[in-house]
């Protein structure tokens, strides 16, 4: 009895959105945490929106911002690494299959850039 799971080019398992979502998110978490101390407040207060609900989230977040920031870059270039490799992955897809949902894809490149923005922000202001 031969058990032969390998998969054809033609027959690949469908493409999952759930691993970049999650490290994209958890990146934008990380780099919120790391925001919410100083330049959140400034940016919100700059553009008339209020900020007083950040100060619970910079009390928690202060005394790790580091460590916030070094997780948040970690898990930015993870999920960066997996969606490139899940575009590639969707451009060799056989012409008529599912290889991953484009919406998916549009939100996790958005989650990224809004990542970057406050990782460059939280460094600016660490």
């Amino acid at each position: 009895m031969i058990d032969d799971t390998s998969t054809t080019p033609l027959q690949r398992a469908p493409v999952r959105d759930t691993g970049a979502l999650l490290l994209a998110a958890g990146g934008l978490a990380a780099a919120f945490g790391a925001a919410s101390c100083c330049a959140l407040p400034l940016l919100l207060g700059s553009l008339g929106l209020g900020s007083a609900w950040l100060v619970t989230v910079a009390w928690f977040a202060a005394p790790h911002r580091l460590a916030l920031l070094a997780l948040a870059i970690i898990c930015l270039a993870s999920a960066s690494g997996v969606l490139l490799w899940r575009l590639r992955r969707a451009a060799t897809c056989a012409p008529g299959a599912t290889c991953g949902s484009p919406m998916i894809t549009a939100l996790v490149t958005g989650l990224l850039y809004l990542g970057a923005v406050l990782v460059v922000l939280g460094f600016m202001f660490a």
